[in-house]
């Protein structure tokens, strides 16, 4: 009986340290040379595992965003798995989302390799229009009665808040910011109940 493959295993490896590369180094960093040396291996094995380094940072905006697999899930959001209600969604995009962490960090990276990796644009925007899409269905349970198209507008509205703040954050952290700009998505919000 011959030895299992260790293709799957290599290849999660060497996705990990392109994560890893792209929250230390960012894009401009993150060469196939780094992930090599992050991952343990020869470059030579990088690309026999995971390709060049345009598919590794493909398949790492993929894992980022949607976990380990080649396809993006029939509702991609960016909002924790059990999200139940709008509270709980602005709770987790104007408190753990908005703190600089190493995550942020990565997304900042995937934003700026999808202006001159083509692949990785339509994972960022099904993730971030997905995540429009769960906060329009909240708010559909939470004001039933307001017009979709308002619903959509408020939900692009706290998404822009959201992402808006974090990016701002990368710049300066800023408490008052934060602040300021859950009190735009509340009043955003209220706006389908006038």
């Amino acid at each position: 009986m011959g030895r299992p493959s260790v293709a799957a295993e290599r290849r999660t490896q060497i996705i990990e340290a392109t994560l890893r590369c792209l929250e230390t180094r960012g894009f401009a960093g993150t060469t196939l040379d780094r992930i090599a040396e992050e991952a343990g291996m020869a470059r030579g094995h990088v690309r026999h595992f995971a390709g060049n380094r345009d598919d590794l940072l493909v398949d790492a905006a993929r894992t980022f965003y949607f976990g380990f697999g080649d396809e993006i899930p029939a509702e991609p959001s960016i909002l924790p798995e059990g999200t139940a209600s709008v509270g709980d969604a602005l709770a987790y995009l104007f408190d753990g989302f908005a703190e600089q962490t190493p995550d942020n960090a990565v997304a900042l990276a995937l934003i700026e390799a999808a202006r001159s990796v083509e692949p990785i644009r339509p994972i960022l925007v099904a993730a971030y229009v997905g995540t429009q899409s769960a906060l329009e269905r909240l708010l559909a349970s939470a004001a039933p009665a307001a017009a979709p198209a308002l619903r959509a507008q408020v939900a692009y509205g706290i998404l822009s808040l959201a992402l808006g703040n974090v990016f701002m954050g990368d710049v300066e952290v800023s408490a008052e910011r934060t602040a300021l700009a859950r009190a735009a998505a509340d009043h955003l919000i209220a706006s389908l109940r006038s």
